[in-house]
């Protein structure tokens, strides 16, 4: 019997397109948040941690797996789990961010986070979203291409011999929520860190720290990946290895053109993917790790370096190679890292830059302070009030007795407004630090505002940093989407003459932009996924005090356009009575 070409073809096909179907499996973890203790720096401390260790585990899935983590809490605290730069289409539920997708796990509770992990493969990583217990309550979240009979190369790159995360953090010696709430209390900055650590180790520099050093052992000759990750709260961090270039392929789990360093500068929330070459006599090498402040001024944070080693195969030196560490302000070099990355155009996963704008927005960025309310008694922050923050004049509140993804499902009144301005109140001269202390700027008020926005609207921000206090570079994280960084630039952003920098070609793509100290940058996303989205300063010492604002965007015209019900077992908050899945008009709550 005579077969049709078609039919040749398809039979063909048929066994190959079930290898990819059956190449999307659900992958399932637990994670048990619990308190233990761990010693650095001359003495045990109790933290808060995920299955006993500090960096809690990597969770590995495959583009195309549907991810499912039961979390559990046994700490005293609540908690919430943050899955880092997860675009979660149609999952917001499952996005982690205490009071505005979910209320807190409360102890003795458990919460399942279920999502797809679609169209996206890189390094991200999870962390706690609740209060500081991100400082020792996170994760590698790794996503590997999805298999593929007609790939030959698993990555757009060569092969690396080796992967290996390298998670960036700090430590406390004490409990990072009393820090926190002592701090807030008088209205100061919380105390910085005692350390910063590689993969929970603080290396040879501190004190009794001679072997809590983290040491990574390479053959000869051999290319690793590197997958990068600060996880820390208030540091922006350089990254360096001795005598070595890093070759960057990937930020925010989106592929990059090849970027040859020899330093990283990486903020909160950030990961940067590198190749790196053991192609150095045999011997060990430093690894240094050490903060980039972008405020030339008394430091708030302690001259801290972290270390760690690369020790080839073969070596019997005992001493590692060292370097000569430039300065903790070196913004220049801070500056030309950032700006020297592109977006790999036509790569894997790659979005082209929408060609038109919807909605067109100017944010100002940065701190304020807020009226004293300790009586006849000052404060410990600015002119003896309280620290504070904002976004165009608005400092953030979050609620407390309903979600805000609760709120937008059922049409919960009270718990937000949508009147987030697309301009601050009034110009300026934004990055005049004459302006610092300012008294028509220093005080914004407080709520919870957001912005709404129609479904597919396609939204470009200018980022703007000011000198109120002082300007410091800030990392703006977008939960929900990932966007192109079009430009950045010094100075206030001036659009005839800035938009000539433009970049539509090949951007970045990120999930978390530092908006340069006493600068600006242009960032332009689709918001394609109805939800409520938190953008905010990854500094845990700003969101606190109201560095955020929040997105809400609208359901489609279609059924599978439409944010889908809440799980049933989504946590409750304090008087939540919402038990019906079934979307409500007008409901008032208190």
């Amino acid at each position: 019997m005579a077969i049709s070409l078609s039919s040749f073809l398809l039979a063909c096909a048929l066994p190959l397109l079930a290898s990819v179907m059956a190449s999307a499996t659900v992958v399932e973890r637990s994670l048990y948040i619990q308190n233990v203790t761990l010693n650095h720096l001359c003495r045990d401390q109790p933290v808060i941690a995920a299955n006993g260790s500090v960096p809690g585990p990597t969770i590995s899935v495959h583009e195309g797996d549907t991810l499912v983590v039961h979390v559990i809490n046994q700490s005293p605290y609540n908690i919430s789990i943050h899955w880092h730069g997860i675009f979660q289409v149609f999952s917001g539920w499952a996005d982690g961010a205490e009071y505005v997708t979910q209320c807190p796990i409360q102890p003795g509770h458990r919460y399942t986070y279920k999502f797809n992990i679609t169209g996206q493969e890189g390094t991200l990583w999870w962390h706690a979203h609740s209060s500081w217990l991100r400082a020792t309550v996170y994760g590698a979240l790794i996503i590997y291409p999805r298999s593929n009979p007609f790939k030959l190369l698993p990555y757009p790159f060569a092969t690396p011999y080796e992967e290996v995360p390298i998670l960036l953090g700090e430590w406390w010696n004490a409990d990072v929520v009393e820090v926190l709430n002592a701090g807030i209390a008088i209205g100061k900055t919380p105390n910085m860190s005692d350390a910063l650590t590689i993969n929970g180790q603080v290396g040879d520099l501190y004190d009794c720290s001679e072997t809590d050093i983290y040491k990574l052992k390479v053959v000869p000759g051999k290319t690793y990946l590197l997958r990068i990750i600060n996880a820390g709260l208030n540091h922006q961090l350089f990254f360096k290895i001795v005598s070595h270039t890093l070759t960057v392929v990937a930020i925010d789990a989106a592929y990059t053109n090849q970027y040859v360093t020899d330093v990283v500068v990486t903020a909160p929330g950030q990961t940067t993917d590198v190749l790196f070459t053991s192609n150095q006599p045999v011997g060990s090498y430093y690894i240094a790790v050490y903060p980039y402040h972008s405020v030339p001024r008394v430091m708030p944070f302690k001259e801290t370096t972290t270390t760690g080693i690369i020790d080839y195969e073969g070596s019997t030196s005992t001493t590692p190679v060292k370097m000569v560490l430039p300065s903790f302000y070196d913004t220049p070099t801070a500056n030309k890292f950032y700006t020297s990355l592109t977006g790999m155009s036509g790569g894997p996963h790659w979005v082209p830059v929408p060609p038109h704008v919807d909605k067109h927005m100017f944010v100002t960025v940065g701190l304020n302070i807020y009226p004293c309310n300790l009586g006849n008694a000052t404060c410990a922050g600015p002119l003896g009030q309280k620290m504070s923050a904002s976004m165009n004049n608005y400092s953030f509140v979050l609620p407390n007795t309903l979600s805000m993804l609760q709120a937008f499902f059922y049409g919960v009144s009270g718990i937000y407004t949508t009147d987030f301005p697309d301009h601050p109140p009034f110009k300026y001269d934004y990055t005049n630090l004459s302006i610092s202390y300012k008294e028509s700027l220093l005080v914004a008020p407080k709520g919870t505002h957001v912005k709404k926005l129609n479904y597919n609207d396609v939204v470009q921000i200018v980022l703007q940093n000011t000198a109120i206090l002082e300007y410091e570079n800030h990392p703006i994280h977008l939960h929900g989407y990932n966007f192109h960084v079009l430009a950045q630039g010094f100075g206030n952003y001036n659009a005839s003459r800035d938009r000539k920098k433009f970049n539509f070609v090949n951007p970045q793509i990120r999930n978390t932009i530092g908006v340069p100290s006493g600068g600006w940058a242009v960032i332009r996303f689709r918001a394609n996924n109805p939800g409520i989205w938190l953008m905010h300063c990854h500094l845990d010492r700003h969101m606190p005090v109201g560095f955020a604002m929040a997105f809400e965007v609208e359901n489609g015209p279609t059924p599978s356009s439409t944010l889908p019900p809440p799980p049933k077992d989504l946590p409750k908050c304090f008087g939540d009575d919402l038990n019906s899945s079934e979307p409500r008009q007008s409901i008032s709550f208190s």
